[in-house]
């Protein structure tokens, strides 16, 4: 195959979203390989995370460390028309971004005031570079400024019509839909990372996307200023996502 005819599919995520049930749905796809967070090692390598996220010596001992080569990975792998790559927005750190003008790119956010207390279970008081909201703004108006097209899909929408926006989602990057992506078997896959024994629990336990229900538990205090920052930036993506 040749570069012209393969989709390089790059999901731009924030934590405690879809992004995990959204590579399991892409891997039902016999035409697609699928990869878990490519850029991970590179990130904790660069950053102070390496000291606060779980399994980072794990993280950094079984991936590749350098963004550059996996960069190339993502640009030179030939042998399937679809590639997915469950990107985080954050994991982007000192990268040459022009790679990106080479990939389908996608902005997958969720609504700050169900996933931030998610993530505190498991990273205490984050923080906005933890949660990636401005970055994902940062990142669209880089891609507005060099005229990249990206799409930007809202956990919500997607939990609350999962065929409707899977549809819309292929007819707009040109692949055919297939049904096989609304469900799949509960289990483990093996292109998990190995922090998957950290965040994964609910999507193994999976066999679909789950049902939309909304949060009923009170906000945790202690995250409301970081909520109240994250605010603008989430509604700017929700006025853009797929509905």
């Amino acid at each position: 195959m040749t570069r012209d005819n393969i989709k390089r599919i790059s999901v731009w995520s924030g934590p405690r979203n879809i992004s995990t049930a959204l590579m399991y749905s892409f891997a039902q796809r016999l035409d697609t390989k699928v990869f878990d967070e490519p850029l991970y090692a590179h990130y904790l390598r660069l950053s102070s995370a390496k000291s606060y996220h779980p399994g980072a010596e794990d993280i950094l001992n079984s991936m590749e460390n350098d963004g550059d080569k996996v960069v190339d990975m993502m640009l030179n792998s030939y042998d399937y028309p679809v590639f997915f790559f469950k990107n985080m927005t954050h994991h982007l750190l000192d990268l040459d971004r022009r790679f990106m003008k080479q990939l389908t790119n996608v902005i997958l956010t969720r609504d700050p005031l169900e996933m931030l207390p998610s993530f505190d279970k498991v990273i205490k008081n984050p923080n906005m570079d933890d949660v990636g909201y401005k970055l994902h703004i940062d990142l669209i108006e880089e891609f507005d400024r060099q005229h990249i097209e990206y799409i930007v899909l809202d956990a919500k929408n997607v939990l609350l019509n999962p065929e409707c926006i899977l549809r819309q989602f292929c007819k707009i990057i040109n692949i055919p839909f297939d049904e096989n992506m609304l469900s799949w078997t509960p289990s483990k896959r093996i292109e998990d990372g190995v922090w998957a024994k950290y965040w994964y629990a609910n999507v193994h336990k999976s066999s679909g996307f789950a049902e939309y229900v909304p949060k009923s538990d009170p906000f945790p205090k202690h995250l409301i200023p970081l909520l109240e920052e994250c605010q603008p930036y989430y509604h700017k993506l929700q006025k853009l996502a797929l509905s």
